[in-house]
């Protein structure tokens, strides 16, 4: 397709398009483009200084800047429940039909197409009741669009809220769908969404014999990026198969910054319910490579952890996990857990490694722990070996500086906003 497919995109605010090949704007458009505020890496800075204090605009409500993208195309859609417009009150998916966009297949990550799955409970391919539209899952077994799940299709949009965090799978479907449609020869269109934790990056980096689906990439827990900031660095550090490349483009966000507090409209999974519990997500779910309950089965999902075994003289906040909702089997179902309660804890600003580091050492069973998944989620063996040494929360976090500096740097490459 080439850039011949982004030729006519007129952006009138702060669409950014990043193709493979170099640009071939002339230098008289440039400046067309610099007077009428339109971001691009070098301007963001200027640009969102000039909206001030005004709304947070998504990628997916500016259908202005990207519907010639879509004309007379065969659109794939990778989409959610937070695949919404508020302006239009309306999924993207019916919004984009009753624009007469021509949506032919609907690609549904972790938690399925609306949003009501189990953590890692098998999604089925289907067919969406309200529109027609064939869906088509992308977690179990079939975590790659397959070339034949994307014949006849032009061009592929992806829009879902993420939070942040490494082991947040919807990146890794992120990488699948631009390494599928790289090797289709198919366009991707990434609509931007803030990152609830974008105002810090922290955590050990990923090591690469402990890649999985919970962690793919060289990055450390919390990575401080944008979806579509995250794309640019897949596309950009050539992490596809065969350091391919993605045709990808990007309708960036008005208004926003790293440091802006924002809160989801839609909750992005059964339980990230709330802002507390997205703020708590990359500290708590260490608790998912333990046997300790971190709060599923309850309606305070990451907001809380505890166990039966944990001393009531300590942790004496108490609950009772039960089936519901994102948690059918969750751990500890109907038994008492003494634990502890965080739902009035301040905003952080990092991890938090202290309450991982006491549960481990009041609980009496420090034997059996952890679990093998405790390795996957850290991205290295070195944090639960850190911690069954005895290490200190602070001592643990002198081993991650090095790391994080130099992922700072790559970092910086792909940043669309301040």
């Amino acid at each position: 397709m080439g850039l011949n497919f982004f030729k006519n995109t007129v952006l009138l605010l702060v669409l950014t398009i990043f193709s493979c090949g170099s640009s071939t704007e002339k230098k008289e458009q440039r400046e067309e483009r610099k007077e009428n505020q339109i971001a691009n890496a070098k301007t963001q800075d200027d640009t969102l200084a000039s909206f001030g204090d005004q709304e947070i605009v998504v990628g997916a409500e500016q259908f202005q800047l990207y519907s010639d993208l879509l004309k007379g195309k065969n659109v794939g859609v990778v989409a959610n429940q937070t695949s919404f417009l508020e302006s239009e009150n309306q999924h993207l998916v019916d919004f984009l039909i009753s624009k007469n966009v021509s949506v032919k297949k609907v690609f549904a990550p972790e938690h399925g197409f609306r949003g009501t799955a189990d953590a890692g409970e098998h999604v089925k391919d289907g067919v969406d009741s309200k529109t027609g539209v064939p869906l088509i899952s992308l977690y179990g077994s079939n975590k790659k669009p397959s070339q034949e799940q994307l014949k006849g299709i032009d061009v592929v949009i992806f829009d879902i809220q993420d939070v942040g965090a490494r082991f947040y799978t919807y990146i890794s479907t992120l990488h699948y769908v631009m390494e599928a449609c790289a090797e289709a020869g198919i366009a991707v269109v990434v609509f931007d969404r803030p990152n609830p934790n974008g105002h810090y990056i922290d955590g050990p980096i990923l090591e690469a014999e402990n890649q999985s689906f919970v962690g793919m990439h060289p990055i450390p827990i919390v990575h401080g990026m944008t979806i579509a900031e995250y794309a640019k660095m897949i596309n950009g550090e050539g992490w596809l198969k065969n350091s391919i490349k993605c045709e990808l483009s990007v309708v960036t966000m008005k208004n926003y910054n790293h440091k802006m507090e924002y809160s989801l409209p839609i909750k992005p999974s059964p339980n990230l319910p709330n802002a507390q519990s997205i703020n708590l997500y990359p500290s708590l779910c260490f608790f998912e490579g333990t046997f300790i309950n971190a709060g599923r089965g309850t309606d305070m999902q990451f907001q809380v952890f505890g166990a039966p075994s944990l001393p009531a003289s300590k942790y004496n906040f108490t609950y009772t996990p039960q089936s519901n909702e994102g948690a059918k089997n969750p751990k500890f179902k109907g038994e008492l857990c003494y634990g502890k309660d965080l739902r009035n804890e301040p905003k952080l600003e990092k991890i938090n490694l202290e309450w991982l580091i006491d549960a481990y050492n009041a609980n009496g069973r420090k034997k059996d722990f952890f679990n093998s998944f405790f390795v996957k989620l850290a991205g290295t063996k070195k944090l639960q070996q850190q911690i069954e040494q005895g290490l200190t929360a602070e001592e643990i976090r002198a081993t991650w500086k090095d790391g994080l500096n130099e992922f700072g740097k790559v970092r910086e490459k792909y940043l669309l906003y301040k």
